[in-house]
């Protein structure tokens, strides 16, 4: 407590201690009056986040996507009171009711913080360490910016910051993303720990009793040290510190006490959620030198409230003073100014150009697809905001581009190398989306996209507009055994809502797949690749607009009305032999191949009947690998041929043939079907 008996000190005018006062008060009272929420972090760590939006930040509430903006990521999602009481009082455009509303249906203050839901929030935050990851990525990504287009000057010279606690720590995604970030020296990167020693279950000592800070120091940050997380003018003191620049990313130590100024619950766990209690919320209020039945009105004074909103004048100012520099900017270096504007505002058809000059193989030519995607990315790379690495794997999964890689001394590299941390890959690409205008995509073998899943989530969720390859799409994979052969994965990525999963037949549908993703580049995509050969098909009219449908007939023989092969991938070659050799018998099939499940259902109902008639009751579906998801397309009295167990150390024909893939097996399956 300070002498003034508040829980807060510094230089500071009364008006501004009103501000001070209110946002502590207030996430008391809403949990209170919910009976759920999250007040104790909030409440402790508010006089950090009044010192980031009064004294800090670079932001402005007119216009939260200010490009000249430094960005803030509550990685402690479930703190969202702490970002939310700060949006309303800096004047974001929150009302006080919103706050009352937190947490239910169809308030734009819901539990954890929603990107594009609420005016100023950065990311959509909550499962732990994720918000540190991404940030890295928005770090990387701001940093190349402005190595790119304006190296001189600081106009694209912007901080990211995070607020992260003890859970994200623990996780091993942001230990992953700090590794990297010390490797590449993002010194616009700062990192702040809420180092309060309490989990949800107990204090930390129980399950984290490592020495963060000389963790950090060893990834290669610099580290500093708040150690009265009450008193402004030393956050601010630190604070300004870290936002200087010098060669590597920054990690602050702030010392709180969880759930102060409750004297019942700060330092303890049971501070982390729910209400304190009405007796303890009166004695808080009090402290606070409110009334003990304060309302929540009573709790925004005039005077705090106008203290607060002068965020609004500060931050136009900031950039109208960014405004000024870019136009001088533009003035003494037209070129640089109009590259960047082109990359602000990108144009489809050079990049749709550079794909049509792709010369495909011939027909029939065995050519992995992972091959002919390596040809596509390499001719996007120069025309398109397309840009990112591997996990180690660039040379294996076809990724590789010409130039240096992204490092402390070269920012604007060509490429990322991510290293063997997939998890944290997929968690930075979304930061660099966010960041924009970026395209990021990143790659690994199918089988480990499951280290990226918590990631890919959040990018569906967020609808981010990231790329994944994935090669070695199958038990085809071969010698290197079950441990490497994806079997779960495709059918595992199609549940996740709003995520694209895509799996060319050939090279020529690889082309295709690249011009849909160019022209429609919304929400995320998986696209799986072949490691083994598959053979380029005989050509199809209007391939780009069949393959953007997500499905289409690739063959038939006659009307092709008594059966239709379903197939993906690989498999596709091999529904040609079964229809071929099904139309022998006098059956007329036809071939759909499906390159993507999500779009041939985005399609209207028109096209998939034309592709897929309701009146073809004989259906089989092939895919090597899990095969539930396909009874959807052909019904109970459809077949599917899959493979349902994990795969054998062998040649990856010989695997695929153990396992069923083979064309007896589709034939077979066909005529059962038929029968019925």
């Amino acid at each position: 407590m300070s002498e003034t008996g508040l829980p807060f000190s510094g230089n500071i005018t009364p008006a501004e201690a009103d501000s001070l006062r209110a946002a502590i008060a207030i996430p008391a009272h809403v949990v209170q009056a919910k009976g759920h929420g999250h007040g104790g972090t909030a409440m402790a760590l508010a006089p950090l986040a009044h010192v980031l939006y009064q004294r800090i930040l670079r932001h402005n509430p007119n216009n939260p996507q200010w490009l000249g903006r430094d960005r803030l990521v509550l990685s402690a999602g479930h703190a969202s009171l702490l970002l939310y009481v700060q949006l309303f009082l800096t004047g974001y455009g929150l009302e006080l009711d919103e706050l009352a509303k937190s947490r239910t249906l169809d308030s734009r203050t819901p539990g954890h913080p929603e990107l594009g839901h609420t005016p100023g929030v950065e990311m959509s935050t909550g499962p732990l360490g994720q918000g540190v990851a991404s940030a890295v990525g928005m770090a990387i990504a701001a940093r190349r910016e402005r190595a790119l287009f304006a190296p001189s000057n600081t106009l694209l010279d912007t901080t990211t910051w995070v607020i992260a606690g003890d859970g994200c720590m623990q996780e091993g995604v942001s230990g992953e993303a700090s590794s990297l970030a010390g490797t590449l020296g993002l010194d616009n990167l700062v990192v702040i720990w809420d180092d309060n020693n309490v989990t949800i279950d107990s204090t930390g000592e129980a399950a984290f009793s490592e020495d963060v800070r000389a963790r950090y120091a060893a990834y290669g940050w610099r580290v500093l040290e708040i150690t009265d997380a009450s008193n402004l003018d030393e956050i601010e003191s630190v604070l300004h510190e870290a936002k200087s620049r010098d060669g590597r990313p920054t990690f602050v130590a702030l010392r709180s006490v969880i759930g102060t100024p409750s004297a019942k619950f700060s330092g303890k766990p049971a501070a982390h959620s729910g209400g304190f209690g009405a007796d303890d919320v009166a004695a808080i209020k009090t402290v606070l030198g409110f009334t003990a039945d304060a309302s929540l009105d009573d709790l925004v004074t005039d005077n705090g409230l106008g203290f607060a909103r002068g965020a609004v004048a500060r931050g136009q100012a900031l950039e109208d003073e960014w405004n000024a520099a870019l136009s001088v900017w533009k003035a003494t270096e037209p070129e640089a100014a109009r590259t960047w504007h082109a990359f602000r505002n990108p144009n489809a058809s050079a990049s749709l150009s550079a794909l049509n000059e792709i010369v495909l193989p011939a027909v029939g030519t065995p050519s992995a697809t992972r091959k002919l995607n390596s040809v596509a990315i390499k001719a996007l790379q120069n025309v398109t905001s397309l840009w990112g690495g591997s996990a180690d794997l660039a040379g294996s999964t076809g990724v590789e581009v010409p130039g240096s890689a992204v490092t402390a001394s070269n920012p604007g590299g060509e490429f990322i190398r991510f290293g063997i941390r997939e998890h944290a890959m997929a968690a930075i690409l979304n930061g660099i989306a966010i960041q924009g205008p970026w395209r990021p995509f990143a790659s690994t073998y199918l089988v480990f996209s499951d280290y990226m899943r918590p990631s890919i989530r959040l990018a569906a969720l967020m609808q981010l507009p990231v790329v994944y390859v994935f090669t070695h799409d199958s038990v085809a994979v071969g010698e290197d055994g079950p441990t490497h052969q994806p079997v779960e994965q495709i059918a595992s990525l199609r549940t996740v809502p709003g995520l694209d999963v895509v799996r060319p037949a050939d090279a020529a549908e690889v082309v295709s797949v690249w011009k849909r993703l160019i022209a429609q580049p919304a929400g995320p995509t998986a696209l799986i690749f072949s490691r083994q050969d598959v053979p380029v098909l005989h050509d199809r009219d209007d391939l780009d607009a069949k393959v953007a449908h997500g499905g289409y007939v690739a063959w038939q023989h006659g009307d092709g009305l008594d059966l239709a092969l379903i197939a993906t991938g690989s498999e596709v070659a091999l529904a040609l032999e079964a229809a071929e050799a099904l139309a022998a018998e006098g059956f007329s099939a036809r071939v759909i191949s499906m390159p993507s499940v999500e779009w041939f259902a985005a399609s209207d109902a028109s096209y998939r009947e034309s592709v897929l008639p309701a009146s073809i009751a004989a259906r089989v579906a092939v895919e090597a690998g899990r095969g539930d998801g396909w009874y959807r397309w052909v019904g109970l009295e459809g077949e599917v041929v899959s493979i349902e167990e994990f795969g054998e150390s062998g040649s990856g024909a010989q695997v695929m043939a153990r396992r069923g893939i083979t064309l007896d097996a589709v034939l077979e399956a066909a005529r059962r079907t038929l029968g019925r």
